[in-house]
């Protein structure tokens, strides 16, 4: 049976709202491939992981100083952490938005993160030729949401052997996730994730369905809610993607309530100044914060 817990907290009542943990079970076996990540400290389904990082890699600075930064705070809270940023975004609405530094020159950045933190780094790669070229910097490669259905994507990203994020198309049921599941199993990789970012809402907005997390877990993955992208409002007349970061805290919490196993999120330490994406981004200071109240709330359900 579902059930509801109550929170109070400054003289507010939390309603939470708790799924039937039993819905759609997933099997230890499917998620053991995260204990296997180089530098991943994941023991287990008890504590959400966090995936989260900068947009892009903007230059050789900012992307250690955010890492360091997050690993600190998740090695006190004891939350597993992969680091994310992206070496390149091929995906802008303008042609005069930034795209990268030189991709050499940003995944030499990512793997100096991942060697001198001892930390697993993840990047998204836009076609199949990138594939084998990113996995020798990085831990995991993520399929972004436009290309979630390209086949010879998912094939090449399978074929590295790496873990594969796919973030779900703002297009697409999540029932449909499991053809893109079952593409990278078929090519023989196992180890798959999937990232819930929204799902279009009209032309200038997308919309949550929380509904989609046991679907997909029913395809015995993890699944991750990215709590920044879904807070985009795209197509914009600047060319400049909007969003709404003041509802970040309020996506994550749902997120974890209802069972997500990972959480995503972009976060620098001046959205305002990011080149990227930094409508939607959360301040890396208000991120320790944020991961207390959803480590309370992860406990309070488990």
């Amino acid at each position: 049976m579902s059930k509801i817990h109550h929170r109070y907290h400054k003289e507010r009542i939390w309603l939470i709202f708790v799924p039937d943990q039993n819905l759609y079970p997933m099997p230890e076996g499917e998620r053991s491939f995260l204990s296997s990540i180089p530098g991943f400290r994941y023991s287990g389904g008890e504590m959400f992981f966090l995936i989260a990082g900068p947009c892009v890699v903007e230059n050789e600075r900012i992307p250690l100083q955010i890492a360091e930064k997050i690993d600190r705070i998740t090695r006190e809270l004891e939350i597993p952490f992969i680091f994310k940023a992206s070496y390149r975004k091929a995906n802008r609405s303008s042609k005069d938005s930034f795209e990268g530094i030189g991709d050499i020159r940003a995944l030499e950045v990512l793997r100096r993160v991942k060697e001198e933190l001892d930390i697993p780094v993840l990047t998204d790669i836009h076609s199949p030729e990138e594939a084998s070229m990113a996995a020798g910097y990085t831990d995991l490669l993520q399929i972004p949401a436009f290309l979630c259905r390209q086949t010879d994507l998912l094939l090449a990203a399978a074929r590295t052997g790496k873990p594969v994020n796919i973030k779900k198309g703002q297009f697409m049921a999540p029932e449909a996730m499991r053809f893109a599941v079952e593409k990278v199993r078929g090519a023989g990789n196992p180890q798959v994730l999937l990232t819930e970012r929204g799902t279009t809402f009209g032309y200038e907005d997308l919309v949550v369905d929380f509904r989609g997390i046991p679907l997909m877990q029913g395809f015995d993955v993890p699944v991750v809610i990215d709590c920044t992208h879904s807070l985009q409002r795209p197509n914009q007349p600047s060319g400049v993607t909007g969003g709404r970061p003041e509802l970040i805290g309020l996506i994550a919490r749902a997120a974890v309530a209802a069972g997500a196993d990972g959480i995503f999120i972009e976060t620098h330490p001046d959205p305002s100044s990011a080149l990227s994406d930094g409508a939607n981004m959360l301040r890396l200071d208000h991120l320790k914060e944020l991961l207390i109240m959803l480590k309370k709330i992860k406990k309070s359900i488990t």
